[in-house]
């Protein structure tokens, strides 16, 4: 059994078209069809009405000027 995942066409009549590796032979297969309930058309729609984020650097600078974080302040002696 193999997997494989491809793009299918559909015409309006119901009929699929898919195209397949070389290496399956021809001759009748038992397949299975998983349909997304969207097509590619819509989630392509979907992407590009998406607004990119925009950040801004927004400085913070120190909290205080007597806050140095040096090790001698963070740890005690023992």
């Amino acid at each position: 059994m193999k997997t494989i995942k491809t793009i299918a066409t559909v015409t309006k009549d119901g009929k699929i078209t898919a195209h397949l590796p070389l290496n399956i032979p021809e001759g009748e297969h038992e397949v299975v069809i998983v349909i997304d309930e969207k097509s590619l058309a819509q989630k392509q729609e979907k992407k590009e009405k998406k607004a990119p984020l925009k950040f801004s650097a927004y400085p913070v600078g120190l909290v205080s000027e007597s806050l140095t974080f040096r090790r001698e302040d963070l740890y005690a002696n023992d």
